[in-house]
């Protein structure tokens, strides 16, 4: 069960941060749901819910009594409190048995993934806090939590393995697909529909998944499929993942739609797409515990521009799990929007895409996206890299 593995983690972790307790702690989570939730709790609570993880391995859930069956059947926590009336006292006495010297909770001034306590919630703990003396113990798991996300665990690694291999397969249906003269939307709409035959959803948000790329006039990253039309001698692109289990895949390939009487793409089209997977692997090489994300980043970066191109107008990679961008840690150049994510060191279970891009003039945008997961001796492909451009004929 992946609550369990995660939970075990935990423990790890707070002993490698040198913690002593970490509290979750939520209220109507349906609506307001700490990002950990997924980590700790198979299911929603109403009332105020506490769960306990301690560095000597006991761990510990205080939750509304109608909702104690649900979380007792799980069998992650060692004990289980339903409570009545109110969670303060039971708090109180979890806290003061244990006598944690810091208490770790979800805020974080730098990371989204990190900061799942509201403010109000904050007050009220503070205060059930307060009253027993514990309060200027309080302090961020921004640390522990932003590993326990990207420290993936066999489980999560699997999932994601299932979403590539899903990913890969429909990008090569979508190559017997494709002609000249189809638009953007017609050969998303193609891939969707395989999706849904599949029993899946897309990894991100339908409007934008998958997004395709045709010809020198698309309108980039980050934009819907149009009614831009394919062409022959134009460079096709797309963006593209699936959802397994909670974990998505975030992938691109590249086409070139050969002109009549080619028999493959001319030498500036080759160049550009050469100059990515070649980046690529350069940056993989690289992509190790410990290293800092910037120096990954600039590895590629600088090898496409001394091929005599632009440099691209993104990182050139982010993290994957249950979320397309999900982590602390960002292969990016130290440019303002990053702050602080490209300099949060590379840690072995992490996943990252590599996506680099660069224009071919007059043919469109040349990238692939490729998954890896950093392990200790460097990092491994979750699929099968792109190598070659995808001729359509």
């Amino acid at each position: 069960m992946l609550i369990r593995e995660k939970v075990r983690q935990a423990v790890e972790l707070l002993n490698e941060y040198k913690l002593d307790c970490w509290i979750t702690f939520v209220r109507e989570s349906g609506i307001m749901r700490d990002p950990m939730m997924d980590f700790l709790c198979d299911s929603d609570m109403t009332w105020h819910s506490a769960f306990l993880i301690f560095a000597t391995g006991e761990t510990q859930a205080i939750v509304g009594q109608l909702e104690k069956n649900t979380v007792d059947e799980m069998g992650v926590y060692q004990k289980v409190t339903g409570y009545v009336e109110g969670i303060g006292n039971h708090l109180q006495q979890a806290l003061l048995e244990h006598d944690p010297k810091s208490i770790a909770v979800n805020f974080s001034e730098n990371s989204e993934v990190c900061d799942g306590l509201t403010h109000g919630m904050y007050r009220i703990l503070r205060g059930h806090l307060a009253e027993i003396g514990f309060a200027d113990r309080l302090l961020s798991s921004e640390k522990l939590v932003s590993s326990l996300r990207a420290r993936k665990t066999p489980t999560e690694i699997g999932r994601m393995k299932q979403a590539v291999a899903h990913t890969l397969d429909i990008f090569a249906e979508v190559s017997a697909f494709i002609e000249p003269g189809q638009t953007e939307e017609e050969i998303a709409e193609f891939m969707r529909q395989r999706v849904r035959e599949r029993g899946l959803v897309v990894g991100w948000d339908p409007a934008h998944c998958p997004a395709v790329f045709t010809g020198p006039d698309n309108k980039g990253p980050h934009y819907h499929p149009t009614d831009l039309v394919v062409e022959r001698g134009h460079v096709l692109n797309m963006d593209f993942g699936v959802k397994v289990e909670d974990y998505v895949s975030d992938m691109q390939r590249t086409f070139y739609l050969l002109e009549e009487g080619e028999t493959k793409a001319p030498a500036d089209v080759r160049k550009g797409f050469d100059t990515i997977v070649e980046s690529i692997e350069m940056a993989r090489q690289v992509l190790k515990p410990g290293v800092l994300p910037v120096e990954v980043d600039k590895v590629a970066r600088d090898y496409i521009v001394s091929r005599g191109y632009d440099e691209f107008p993104h990182g050139l990679g982010h993290q994957v799990g249950r979320f397309v961008h999900d982590g602390n840690a960002l292969l990016g150049p130290a440019w303002e929007k990053y702050a602080d994510k490209v300099y949060q060191p590379v840690e072995e279970g992490m996943v990252f895409t590599i996506e680099p891009r660069l224009r071919v003039p007059g043919r469109g945008d040349a990238t692939t996206e490729e998954m890896v997961v950093v392990r200790a001796g460097g990092a491994e492909f979750l699929g099968k890299p792109q190598t070659e451009l995808i001729l359509v004929g």
